[in-house]
């Protein structure tokens, strides 16, 4: 060992650390001989005088490359040893070596210079508080630097002829092996092929990744190990969602070989850490693709196929595909007056509703934002659909589509000669730049910038070609669309076609709906828009949630002499249904006796010393809500009969005792000890009682009213309901509950107390 450094007892009383380091995991394993060589470093080390306590070998980056130093634990030990002032030496079997990054090597040389630190190889021992020592150690780090591009240099140039001919050899997906003669080829196992191929069948079946995992519940899947004790061996598990893309979206289950789908890409943090990512490259920018190289599961238009399906499915890029659900029109329901697509929410039941949500969630919302019950839409969009596949318009639809297709196809051709052109100017540009002589700069200079500007123009124009491809619309082939007009409705209607099946079938003809803006809140405007670019409109009334008035007069008429079940027995078999849109039962037909004050039969008669609910609200002026708070929480006893009848006892203790309670509460009577009057009285105010009164209805519709907001009313501190008063108030209640069914005023009102 030579070289200009000398050893002085300030570094003997420092640690000698001992660097090792080794590129890959393969020359560690196999090149055993170096990997003894630099553990030897340390006897070299107790020679030159160190003690043996205070050598340390760091060995954590054997197998790392020196590329980066911010990579290697090892490496930043060795740092931050020098950095604390620790370290008298640093050996390694060539310290040029130490790292193959210029600007690490150089960090490391400077902070040894600080520290008064040395460097020791075979070569000698180097004093970097000397220039001369300095020089020859940056002359080779630079020499190993370039050493690394160069040995990089010539992998890569051999890893990319060998792909270029289809035969560098890479670790293949599961359903491939590589024969005898290095050939790749199907698995032979007979159960791998049928595994595969399944994914691909469920996959067309299910149109998700997620179906594909359902389709292969309670079943395993292969997976073929690389590296470790399992490197080679087939194994069995469970097929998971990752999985199914990554057999998605491989080629090379398409029978081709691609090289270079991935692409490493480095970026630099803030305080200067590297940090090395894999990123997928698109599919045009693939620098290998060789069609055909062996047999496939698929072909080649059904992995694009395939693609564009998973791309549909991203619903974090904005597509919205089809769901599981009842709701038809879901992902496709567009609101006509702020241009946001509609949420789609399932409430109790079953029933579902298209809501302009985000609107409303952003303070965006319009005064025509609307939200619509789902069949509402499903059922008018649906009979549109089915209306237009008869057939005379599936020939409108033929003649449209052939034209749609000539004109893309118009489109698509000049696009193609558009590229043409531009390649060949490209072409000449470049044969222009190449034939002029590199002494004349100056026309050298131009003629590239003509060049690079040709090859701009020849990007927009693939950047054109492949807009028009895309923009084609999807059309149906002639005989499909002729199949689906005559079976659709059947097919529609079969109890076997899922929801999901229904909205795939809808997409294939309609791009989106659209909920028109309508200030009628009674009726709704739908748009439809065609993938042949035609619209209609379509304007329905929107769904009602009352009682039809079909069931009301069959309950009203036959209530007072049927029981609940026989009522539910009459309704279910004349076909009604609820407002909802639900058969009849026992608890539908007891609301609608409440609601619409329908008696129960008299067949079985009270008994002695019990009345109605009816009867008792009349004998004492009150409204029937108060006797029947009264009987749930135990004010007075009452029973229910087999009808659901309520009968209550009655005599002249309950009678004194109810009007006591009457006469009590500031609520039930006005002039009671307990009662504020009203503020607003001379303001024009009423209370709940005295506008039920005015308008001949029930004090319950006037509390219903004012919950839904049809009346405008505020609390007073005594917790009562004040309602503002006047004439147009009071002619628009009227007007109101004469065109509503379930209520009838039948008083006139009273000039008594009028509303000023």
């Amino acid at each position: 060992m030579n070289g200009r450094g000398k050893i002085r007892g300030t570094h003997l009383d420092r640690q000698a650390v001992i660097y090792l380091r080794q590129s890959t995991l393969v020359q560690v394993r196999e090149n055993t001989e170096s990997t003894l060589r630099q553990y030897a470093l340390a006897d070299e080390a107790i020679r030159l005088g160190w003690a043996r306590t205070d050598v340390i070998v760091i060995d954590a980056d054997l197998g790392a490359s020196g590329r980066f130093g911010a990579d290697r634990e090892g490496f930043r030990q060795v740092v931050a040893k020098v950095c604390l002032g620790e370290v008298g030496a640093v050996f390694g079997l060539e310290v040029s070596r130490l790292a193959r990054s210029s600007a690490d090597f150089a960090r490391l040389l400077e902070l040894a210079r600080i520290t008064d630190t040395l460097l020791i190889d075979d070569d000698g021992i180097y004093d970097l508080a000397d220039i001369n020592d300095r020089l020859l150690l940056g002359l080779k780090g630079q020499m190993s630097e370039a050493e690394l591009h160069i040995l990089a240099c010539r992998m890569h140039g051999a890893k990319k002829a060998a792909a270029a001919r289809g035969e560098l050899r890479f670790p293949l997906p599961v359903g491939y092996v590589y024969d005898d003669e290095g050939l790749c080829v199907q698995d032979p196992d007979a159960q791998v092929q049928a595994a595969i191929a399944d994914v691909f069948a469920a996959f067309t079946a299910g149109g998700s990744a997620y179906a594909v995992v359902s389709a292969f519940v309670g079943r395993p899947f292969p997976l073929r190990a690389f590296g470790g004790v399992w490197a080679g061996q087939l194994r069995w598990g469970r097929l998971t969602h990752a999985r199914v893309l990554g057999v998605l979206n491989n080629p090379c289950y398409a029978g081709t070989y691609v090289f270079g789908r991935y692409a490493t890409r480095r970026r630099v943090d803030a305080d200067g850490t590297v940090h090395t990512g894999i990123q997928l490259r698109p599919r045009s920018e693939w620098p290998v693709v060789i069609h055909g190289h062996h047999d496939g599961y698929i072909t080649w238009d059904d992995y694009l196929d395939n693609q564009a399906r998973l791309e549909a499915n991203c619903t974090h890029d904005g597509a919205r595909p089809p769901r599981e659900g009842l709701a038809l029109c879901q992902g496709i329901m567009l609101c006509g007056s702020c241009g946001r697509p509609m949420t789609t929410r399932y409430h109790r039941g079953g029933r579902a509703a298209y809501e302009c949500s985000a609107s409303r969630a952003d303070q965006q919302a319009t005064a025509t934002c609307r939200s619509i019950a789902a069949d509402t839409v499903d059922d008018a969009v649906t009979e549109r659909l089915l209306a237009a596949l008869t057939p005379q318009q599936i020939a409108l639809a033929l003649a449209a589509a052939d034209e749609v297709t000539g004109r893309h196809a118009r489109s698509h051709r000049a696009a193609e000669l558009a590229l043409d052109r531009a390649r060949y100017e490209a072409d000449r540009a470049e044969r222009a730049f190449t034939r002029v002589e590199p002494e004349n700069r100056l026309v050298a200079r131009t003629l590239e910038t003509r060049w690079e500007t040709k090859l701009a123009a020849l990007a927009e124009a693939k950047q054109a070609l492949e807009a028009v491809r895309q923009a084609r619309p999807p059309l149906p082939e002639a005989s499909s669309l002729r199949a689906l007009g005559a079976d659709l409705p059947l097919l529609w209607r079969a109890s076997d076609t899922h929801d999901r099946d229904r909205k795939r079938l809808l997409r294939t003809l309609i791009a989106d709906v659209t909920l028109l803006p309508e200030p009628d809140r009674h009726q709704a405007r739908i748009g439809i828009r065609w993938h042949t670019g035609a619209t209609d409109e379509i304007t329905v009334l929107r769904g009602d949630l009352r009682t039809p008035a079909a069931a009301i007069e069959l309950i009203t008429r036959l209530g007072p002499t049927h029981t609940d079940a026989e009522l539910v027995a009459e309704l279910n078999t004349a076909g009604l249904s609820t407002g909802k849109k639900r058969p009849f039962d026992i608890k539908a037909v007891r609301w609608a006796r409440h609601a619409y004050r329908v008696r129960a039969p008299r067949t079985v008669p009270f008994h002695e010393g019990e009345i109605g609910i009816d009867d008792l609200a009349r004998n004492l002026g009150v409204s029937y809500s108060a006797v029947y708070y009264w009987i749930t929480h135990h004010r007075i006893d009452a029973r229910q009969d087999r009808s659901g009848r309520w009968c209550v006892t009655w005599n002249d203790e309950v009678e004194a005792d109810c009007r006591a309670r009457i006469a009590a509460s500031g609520h039930l009577n006005p002039a009671g000890p307990g009662a504020r009057p009203l503020p607003g009285h001379v303001y024009g105010c009423l209370s709940v009682h005295d506008a039920a009164v005015r308008l001949g209805l029930p004090a319950d519709t006037v509390y219903y009213w004012i919950r839904i907001r049809r009346l405008t009313a505020y609390r007073t501190p005594a917790g009562r309901w004040c309602i503002p008063w006047n004439s147009k108030i009071e002619a628009s209640a009227r007007q109101f509950a004469a065109h509503t069914r379930k209520f009838t005023p039948t008083t006139q009102p009273s000039t008594a107390g009028g509303a000023v």
